[in-house]
């Protein structure tokens, strides 16, 4: 199975790096063969925005930067959707996953459903019910078309269900950033503030 997974910007770190250490834990234990690429499509593209965070989350390099840069939303979201187009004719991966709410997410998403891949959304299903905020349209879109909703808490579900999300289509597998707390928690407690 080929796996790609994306990320944005600077939250999208944080919950993709549990992610890629239960592929290398489910791959070195042989249970089966998962080629995994992670794509970065460079809408964080700052050393404090996005390698600072690679490096502390020991995250793998990206195997592909889009390098798209800031601009406005739709000039990240068309520069995003004409990219990753190419890297998924390229690859012709099984999945796609997408996290969070971030530009990227929705791109991605979309993309992926054009060409027939199957969609993954971690952290699917939270809502701030409002239409003004960006990432709320981002949840909403990505989480219509996704064939797989992984959600965070049990609200997250109700949301889907009471959206119409049929049933086999909802995961709950918790909340992805306590996974990053813990692995880092020992670290940060080693941290002193004049440190930081």
């Amino acid at each position: 199975m080929k796996i790609i997974s994306v990320v944005g910007a600077r939250p999208n770190f944080m919950k993709i790096a549990p992610f890629i250490k239960a592929i290398i834990r489910h791959t070195e234990s042989n249970q089966s063969s998962i080629e995994h690429i992670l794509v970065h499509t460079g809408q964080h593209y700052d050393v404090r925005m996005s390698e600072a965070f690679f490096s502390a989350l020991s995250i793998p390099d990206p195997d592909i930067n889009l390098e798209i840069g800031s601009g406005s939303h739709a000039e990240q979201l068309g520069y995003t959707m004409i990219a990753f187009e190419k890297v998924l004719m390229d690859q012709k991966p099984d999945w796609v996953v997408v996290v969070g709410d971030v530009n990227a997410t929705l791109a991605c998403s979309v993309v992926a459903k054009r060409l027939n891949i199957n969609v993954c959304h971690i952290e699917a299903g939270l809502r701030s019910n409002d239409m003004s905020m960006p990432e709320e349209v981002n949840r909403l879109v990505t989480d219509r078309i996704s064939d797989l909703l992984l959600t965070p808490d049990r609200l997250s579900m109700e949301n889907l269900r009471r959206e119409g999300t049929p049933e086999c289509k909802i995961r709950f597998v918790g909340n992805i950033m306590i996974d990053t707390l813990d692995a880092n928690i020992a670290k940060a407690s080693g941290l002193s503030i004049g440190s930081i």
